[in-house]
């Protein structure tokens, strides 16, 4: 029987990139893009209504903010993951982005699939040790 597709949610206030990570997790075998968000507040409910296993999540938005939604979202749904994505270098992110429960920062720019691939592989074998 096939291993069903990584459920993803898709969280950047900018459109471009949206269908830009849309585009990666299309392009990487095993994963599926089920719904997108513009903002924190709209990620948190999103991830109330579809449980997704995977949210990319950028860091920088209008409202409540990738790290702060990243946060909610864990402390609520502990069976979904969240990978931040923002522009910052990795010595420049704001200090909570290490402490808000994300499984890795990407910078936006080194996001492909095999990103995408090795990231959620690293957690599904951390998570069944």
């Amino acid at each position: 029987m096939p291993t069903p597709a990584v459920s993803v949610l898709v969280v950047d206030d900018q459109a471009p990139f949206r269908i830009a990570a849309r585009l990666v997790v299309r392009a990487t075998a095993g994963f599926e893009v089920i719904g997108e968000a513009k903002s924190g507040e709209e990620a948190v409910e999103a991830v109330a209504r579809l449980n997704p296993q995977l949210v990319l999540m950028d860091i920088n938005m209008e409202g409540m903010g990738g790290i702060a939604a990243t946060r909610l979202i864990r402390d609520v749904h502990k069976g979904t993951n969240v990978i931040l994505l923002s522009t910052y270098d990795e010595e420049d992110l704001p200090a909570d982005a290490r402490t808000c429960g994300a499984l890795a920062y990407v910078h936006k720019e080194r996001f492909g699939p095999d990103i995408l691939e090795g990231t959620w592989s690293t957690t599904a074998a951390n998570s069944s040790n």
